[in-house]
C-alpha cells in the first residue's frame, strides 16, 4: 500500500543517494565510516533509587546508561539506529551542523523509525566538542524515560588533560516506591514546567568520582532535562569555563552560579584538591533546595599542576556573521490560545500553550507550518528574539550556530552557541551566517513548552 511512510522513506533514501554516499560535504553528509555503529533503542529497567528496579525506562545499548559516543572531527561517523521500542522514534544529534537529512526530525528531515525498523545515519562532525544525542519523537515520554546520551567529539590538538569525567545531568518523574508518576501537569506545563522528583549525574544521586590529586580533570556535562534549569557552582576545588555549547569560550572564567538550560553544555577544567581524599562538589544553587550533582576525590600524590598552563582548545571553523551586510528576522515568544492540537503518532501533550510569532506548532503531527523565515545560503542574519513572557525559555535552533549579543537583561560573553536561555522580558540578537542548507527546527527545550506550541522552524535555500 502507498502510504506517506513509505512515500517519505522512499524519497529520503532517494535523495541520499543522490547526493552522493560516501562523499564528506561540508557539514559531513552521507560519508562513509570505517566502521558502523549499532545502537539499539530499547524498554528496560535501572536502579536509580534504592527502593528496587525503576520499571519502564528507556535507553540505548546494552548497559543502563546510553553510552557515550565518540567521534573525531573531520572523520566519517556512521550509526544504524535499532528501534526494538513498541513506538517510533528518531535521533537528532544535538549541536551537531550536519546535513539536514541526518537532523532526525520527523517528516521535516527523515520518516519515523517504526519498531523493529531501523535508520543509518552517517555524517562527518565538523566540529569538536560536547555534544548529545535524544530522540524527537514523543520526545517529552522519551527523553523523560531514559533516552539522552552525550557525544564527544575529539580534537587531537586539544591540550591533554590528566582525566576526563563525562556527566549526563537529568531528573526523573518517580514516586516514593521508584517508580514512574505522570510525566507532566498541564497547569505546570503552561509555566515553568513540571519538574522531576529525582536529580541524576549518569543516572545515580550524587556519584563520586576518583580524579589524579592536583591534577586537571576536562569535566564535560550537558543538562538533558526534560525541564530543570541549573545555576552550577564548583565547592572545594577550582572550577574555569573552556567551552559553552560545544565551542571553545573566548576566555575562560570561573564557574560561579552559571545558569543553563535543557540542551545546553559545559566544558571545565576541574583543579582537583592536592590533599589526597579531600572532595570537590558540583552544586546546583538555584531553587530553595541547593542540590549537589557529583562529587570529587582526589586521589594520590599531588600532580600539583597548574591550570594557568592549559593551552586553549582548538577553534572550531566556525562562519563569522557579517554584521554591515545582515537582514533581521524577529521572533516573540508568547503563550497561545489556540485549539487543541492533533493528535501525531508522536504522540501529542493534548494542549497549545506556547507559540512563536503567534503559531503554535506541537511538531508531532505530518503537517507542520510554513517556515517562520526563508534565508539565502551564506547570508548573515540577526534573530531579534524578544520574550515577554514570565518564564525562562532555553532556544534551540537545529543545524547552525550563532553569536548572542546585544541583550537587555543579562552581559553577554562572545562565544558560539546553538542553545540561548532566554530571560523574562529579554530581548536579545542572535547572528549567524545561514551556511547549511535545509530546514532547521528552532525551539524552546522545556520539552513542555516545545511539544505544547513554542516550535517552528526556518529553512535555508
Amino acid at each position: 500500500m502507498l502510504t506517506r511512510r513509505t512515500l517519505m522513506k522512499g524519497a529520503l533514501v532517494a535523495g541520499a543517494y543522490a547526493g552522493g554516499v560516501g562523499l564528506a560535504g561540508r557539514f559531513g553528509g552521507l560519508a562513509k565510516a570505517e566502521a558502523p555503529v549499532t545502537l539499539v533503542a530499547r524498554p528496560g529497567e535501572a536502579m536509580i533509587t534504592d527502593k528496587g528496579p525503576t520499571k519502564g525506562v528507556m535507553t540505548y545499548g546494552d548497559a543502563e546508561i546510553p553510552p557515550v559516543l565518540r567521534m573525531r572531527r573531520g572523520e566519517a561517523f556512521a550509526l544504524r539506529l535499532d528501534n526494538r521500542l513498541d513506538e517510533p522514534t528518531t535521533i537528532h544529534w544535538h549541536g551537531l551542523r550536519i546535513d539536514n537529512r541526518m537532523d532526525g526530525v520527523p517528516f521535516l528531515t527523515q520518516p519515523y523509525v517504526y519498531g523493529g525498523d531501523g535508520f543509518d545515519y552517517a555524517f562527518t562532525p565538523p566540529d569538536a566538542g560536547t555534544f548529545w544525542y535524544h530522540p524527537h519523537c514523543n520526545t517529552l515520554t522519551q527523553i523523560g524515560r531514559g533516552l539522552a546520551g552525550l557525544v564527544v567529539v575529539e580534537d587531537p590538538a586539544d591540550p591533554v588533560f590528566d582525566a576526563e569525567i563525562v556527566l549526563n545531568l537529568r531528573d526523573w518523574r518517580l514516586g516514593g516506591d521508584g517508580q514512574f508518576i505522570a510525566q507532566f501537569k498541564p497547569r505546570d506545563a503552561a509555566r515553568a514546567g513540571t519538574f522531576g522528583t529525582v536529580r541524576t549525574a549518569n543516572w545515580r544521586q550524587s556519584p563520586q568520582y576518583d580524579a589524579p590529586a592536583g591534577g586537571l580533570v576536562r569535566l564535560r556535562l550537558a543538562a538533558t532535562d526534560v525541564t530543570r534549569i541549573l545555576a552550577l557552582q564548583m565547592e572545594g576545588a577550582e572550577a574555569a569555563v573552556i567551552a559553552l555549547d560545544g565551542n571553545p569560550a573566548a576566555e575562560r572564567f570561573a564557574l560561579d552560579h552559571l545558569m543553563i538550560g535543557p540542551g545546553q553544555r559545559l566544558d571545565l577544567v576541574l583543579r582537583m584538591p592536592d590533599t589526597e581524599g579531600a572532595v570537590a562538589a558540583l552544586k546546583d544553587l538555584r531553587g530553595t533546595k541547593p542540590a549537589t550533582l557529583a562529587t570529587f576525590r582526589a586521589v594520590g600524590a599531588s600532580l600539583k599542576r597548574d591550570a594557568r598552563d592549559l593551552p586553549p582548545l582548538t577553534q572550531n571553523p566556525l562562519p563569522e556573521p557579517d554584521l554591515s551586510a545582515a537582514a533581521e528576522i524577529p521572533f516573540v515568544l508568547s503563550a497561545s490560545a489556540e485549539e487543541r492540537p492533533k493528535d501525531g503518532i508522536c504522540g501529542s501533550l493534548g494542549y497549545n500553550f506556547w507559540a512563536i510569532n503567534k503559531v503554535p506548532w506541537a511538531d508531532d503531527t505530518g503537517d507542520p507550518t510554513a517556515p517562520l523565515a526563508e534565508m539565502k545560503a551564506g547570508r548573515t542574519y540577526i534573530f531579534n528574539v524578544e520574550n515577554p513572557t514570565p518564564q525562562v525559555h532555553p532556544l534551540h535552533l537545529h543545524g547552525l550556530v550563532f553569536r548572542p549579543m546585544n541583550s537587555n537583561k543579562q552581559a553577554i560573553r562572545p562565544h558560539f552557541s546553538d542553545t540561548y536561555l532566554i530571560l523574562p522580558d529579554e530581548k536579545v540578537q542572535l547572528a549567524l551566517v545561514a551556511d547549511n542548507p535545509g530546514d532547521w527546527v528552532f525551539h524552546c527545550h522545556i520539552i513542555e513548552h516545545q511539544k505544547t506550541g513554542m516550535t517552528s522552524y526556518v529553512r535555508v535555500v
